[in-house]
């Protein structure tokens, strides 16, 4: 991330283009984070939600903007998918800078990977629960500095000392209170002040937060309930067309044939464009749209990827995974522990490939016209989208306008840009602006799947049952090679690896990593990757070892946990809660899981229930936080829940495979989300405390598998390592 804009850039010009239209009326401040857009978080006005430039406004770059009437702007690089990242950061900057919560107007920042590049992954994305994590500090800085000029300003218009001013809620007292003055007053001449440091100015003391830690109410909520909010998908457009997609079923395969003249029938279709990988039917409405691409009737050319299984992936994986892979962790001498152990134990697991299944399907709405190209979508990663549009067409970067709306579910599959490749490579063809829109089936038989990972553990006990080796091979695709190739080093995927051993202190310890890349399947980040398996199978293999030792699972890794106070505390507050070790009927069964991931640390038990027929209940998840400083615990809350869920999707029925080169799943359906009746009661303990934040949006994720099939065991005997979980193989015998 670059420095911060300085305020002799901002007087000279350098920093922005339109300086002389709207300099001198309001107050800029620019930190490590910059810049700003004429863009809406939403694409209509709503309270608290910005969609233009407020004229008045000092610059129309700065990273927060107050104007004459004492609006504060925050113009905020972080995509809004659910997660209430636009309430949390908003705090941030509410609480230093002395405003109400409802202020704060919102606005998106626009495409800028030097301005608006996220500290923890060195690119403007959203993603890895970084959001909190990466401003916690940038956004309070900032808030404190615009607090302190408005009270400089303010104390020179009194010929005070600053020092006995204060402010509230957007207004600056003198000593007695007699004297006031807002915000929107003192703007214009706080922006004559030098700016100081932001790395000089105090910070509040966090017993001193007002806001920080409450349950405030999120600020996209009344336009959510009232239908107001818009996502990327509810873009219309004068003029504007939309189009229907067929995408080859094989990963490289591309249309045999087309039949345009059948398609050209349908009333409303307007053109059939068949750029090879794929087959558009454009229409005056989606409808006839998809009669149009029917009435084609499409044929392919599956290509070299034709013929690809599960089965030969899986046989590819298993091989590789038999060979030692680049070294991620080695302390000790893991095999001469084995060697030497009162008891080993081996273990294989899998977990598959998992697609998003985001509600909104992707789409993208793009105006390429001969100077410029409009592009209508929700992202995660605006920066990066832009720039494959800037290859595609040739345009300079200036020229490729990103609007970013809501997202009606990300999980990582909007750090993509393909659906947005695909959408400008149409409107090449298209005068006017065009809709692209993926059916249910086409997203998810095209997604960027969760990758499928294989691994092979190995652990020794000494005579008393304690661990003294743990040796962990994973194999699997990278992302981060393709994604974030720094994080790709000497041949470790440092997300695949991430959470390979847990928390625990172990003597001897070996971790590799194997790069197996499978024909004809493309992966990606989802919701969580490394941690999403790994704490699935670490947590696992460490519930064997306990039972291996004849030891309680939860009192087994206390022991191991006596090094890491927050770790143990989310651990006993979990049991406590949960009532672990109290009595439960036949068949029923708790288990435990643990973890650091993420920034934060998080216990959790599930408490299942599993019939004759082997089919599994989850009736009751526990589930003790300690994520630091907790900003809004409401939010906190709501994630634990959404993302528990989603885990357990995943964990009782989510399994992409692959057929001829095909994927076989295509809808809810055969690609089920969890039903009503299948959700548990989700109760969240929060350990409050100073630290600085963790991430929590995909936490709950990771750790919710290893609970239940732990609980299963309990519950049958019967151990679980692949996923999804095979009720016929939990069948009671009796």
């Amino acid at each position: 991330m670059k420095g911060p804009i300085t305020r002799e850039q901002v007087v000279d010009g350098t920093a922005m283009s339109r300086r002389a239209l709207l300099q001198g009326a309001g107050l800029l401040l620019g930190f490590a984070l910059t810049g700003a857009s004429t863009e809406s978080v939403f694409a209509a006005p709503a309270s608290r939600v910005v969609e233009n430039e407020v004229t008045g406004a000092f610059a129309p770059n700065g990273f927060i903007r107050i104007n004459p009437t004492g609006d504060v702007t925050l113009v905020i690089p972080m995509a809004e998918m659910g997660q209430g990242v636009y309430t949390a950061l908003s705090m941030l900057l509410a609480e230093e800078l002395e405003v109400k919560l409802d202020q704060i107007q919102v606005q998106h920042a626009p495409a800028n990977d030097t301005l608006y590049a996220n500290s923890f992954l060195h690119i403007q994305t959203t993603g890895a629960s970084s959001s909190v994590r990466a401003f916690w500090t940038p956004l309070r800085q900032a808030g404190a500095v615009g607090r302190n000029l408005l009270i400089a300003a303010a104390a020179k218009r009194w010929n005070v000392d600053p020092a006995t001013c204060r402010a509230k809620d957007g207004v600056v007292f003198d000593a007695s209170g007699s004297k006031r003055l807002t915000y929107g007053a003192l703007a214009k001449a706080a922006a004559k002040l030098p700016v100081p440091p932001a790395a000089n100015v105090k910070l509040k003391d966090p017993k001193g937060f007002r806001l920080i830690g409450t349950r405030a109410k999120r600020v996209d909520s009344s336009i959510k309930v009232d239908g107001r909010a818009l996502y990327g998908i509810d873009t219309r457009l004068p003029g504007m067309k939309v189009a229907a997609v067929a995408i080859s079923p094989v990963l490289g395969g591309k249309a045999k044939t087309v039949d345009e003249k059948a398609a050209l029938a349908v009333k409303g279709v307007r053109q059939v464009i068949n750029i090879d990988e794929a087959v558009a039917v454009v229409a005056d409405h989606f409808g006839a749209a998809k009669k149009g691409l029917k009435a084609a009737t499409i044929t392919w050319d599956d290509g070299p990827n034709g013929k690809i299984s599960n089965a030969d992936i899986v046989e590819q994986l298993e091989e590789e995974s038999r060979k030692p892979g680049a070294v991620a962790r080695n302390d000790g001498d893991a095999g001469k522990a084995l060697a030497k152990a009162a008891q080993r134990l081996d273990a294989i697991y899998q977990v598959p490939f998992l697609a998003h299944a985001a509600m909104e399907p992707m789409n993208c709405t793009v105006h390429l016209q001969k100077h410029r190209c409009d592009i209508w979508v929700g992202t995660q990663a605006m920066a990066l989208t832009q720039s494959l549009v800037v290859e595609l067409t040739g345009l300079p970067k200036d020229a490729i306008k990103i609007h970013n709306h809501l997202i009606g579910g990300g999980f990582g599959r909007r750090l993509e840009a393909d659906g947005t490749v695909l959408a400008v490579k149409i409107a090449k063809h298209v005068d006017g602006p065009v809709k692209v829109i993926w059916s249910r089936e086409e997203d998810i038989q095209h997604d960027m799947y969760r990758p499928y990972y294989f691994d092979r553990l190995s652990a020794a006990l000494d005579a008393a049952g304690k661990p003294i080796a743990w040796t962990h091979r994973i194999a699997g695709s990278s992302i981060t090679a393709r994604y974030i190739p720094s994080w790709f080093k000497d041949g470790v995927d440092l997300d695949a690896v991430e959470c390979a051993v847990g928390p625990y202190a172990l003597p001897n310890i070996h971790v590799d990593y194997v790069r197996v890349e499978p024909p004809g399947v493309r992966t990606t980040f989802w919701r969580g990757v490394g941690p999403t398996h790994n704490v699935f199978v670490v947590e696992s293999f460490m519930d064997e070892l306990s039972h291996a030792a004849k030891q309680d699972p939860v009192a087994y890794r206390k022991e191991l946990l006596s090094h890491n106070p927050r770790a143990l505390a989310v651990l006993s507050l979990a049991a406590e809660k949960a009532g672990w070790g109290s009595q439960l009927p036949a068949r029923n069964g708790r288990g435990i899981s643990v973890q650091f991931a993420f920034g934060s640390y998080l216990s959790a038990v599930a408490e299942v229930e599993v019939a004759a027929d082997g089919s599994v209940k989850v009736k009751r998840i526990v589930c003790a936080v300690d994520c630091g400083m907790c900003v809004n615990p409401d939010t906190i809350e709501a994630q634990v829940q959404g993302g528990t869920i989603f885990g357990l999707t995943a964990a009782l029925h989510g399994s992409i495979t692959f057929k001829d080169g095909r994927v076989e799943q295509s809808n809810f359906d055969n690609y089920l989300p969890m039903r009503i009746d299948e959700v548990p009661v989700v109760e969240t303990h929060l350990i409050r405390n100073a630290e600085a934040p963790g991430g929590i949006g995909e936490a709950p994720t990771a750790i919710a598998s290893a609970a239940v099939t732990n609980a299963i065991f309990a519950a049958t005997g019967k151990r679980v390592r692949s996923l999804p979980i095979d009720t016929d193989s939990l069948k009671s015998s009796s």
